[in-house]
């Protein structure tokens, strides 16, 4: 019975956390956390894919709003990391851009580094500015894929990170905890 043992704080830990963005989509990566976050099958994501890429009517003819999606690479063109950096500057201001833009190397040999990763083919295309040309399900992709996407090009999210070992009879309890000091590419991702 712990409960008239003496309860004694051990130690305090005190640190500041950083949590950087996520590489932007690969074919696999895409597949996963549309899974994870929106409950598609690999199928239905690729489907949905494959009509953003080839094209949507948009009111001025169809337009390819992502870029192809089967692909390893995590390259992206240097118009298109200008662009997200732009963007983000003008909607959430200069202290959520990074400089210079944020690049991701590819790890696995014999990766198609002649495609890039998928991103919107026009970062400033934002989901909610062609939300009423999509369907629910082509939107929800979309939103994803622009949002992983403009998240790259942002810094990282900071927490005050807080570790407390307390000791009771033979018992060690260690409780952690965090609070965000700045939310960085959370604010998007």
């Amino acid at each position: 019975n712990l409960q008239n043992d003496s309860w004694i704080v051990a130690s305090v830990e005190k640190k500041a956390v950083t949590r950087n963005p996520l590489p932007p989509f690969t074919t696999s990566t895409l597949q996963q956390d549309a899974f994870r976050r929106l409950g598609f099958g690999a199928r239905q994501t690729m489907r949905i894919a494959q009509q953003l890429y080839e094209g949507i009517e948009l009111g001025e003819g169809p337009v390819g709003l992502i870029t192809y999606m089967r692909t390893d690479s995590l390259n992206m063109s240097e118009d298109s990391l200008h662009a997200a950096g732009d963007f983000i500057k003008k909607e959430f201001g200069e202290k959520y851009a990074v400089l210079p833009p944020r690049r991701f190397k590819t790890k696995s040999k014999g990766a198609q580094e002649a495609h890039e990763a998928i991103r919107p083919t026009d970062p400033l295309r934002t989901p909610d500015s062609i939300k009423e040309f999509l369907d629910q399900r082509q939107f929800k992709l979309y939103n994803l894929i622009w949002r992983r996407f403009i998240a790259t090009q942002m810094p990282a999210a900071v927490f005050d990170a807080t570790s407390v070992d307390i000791k009771a009879k033979n018992y060690i309890f260690h409780a952690t905890g965090q609070v965000m000091k700045f939310d960085g590419f959370l604010k998007v991702y």
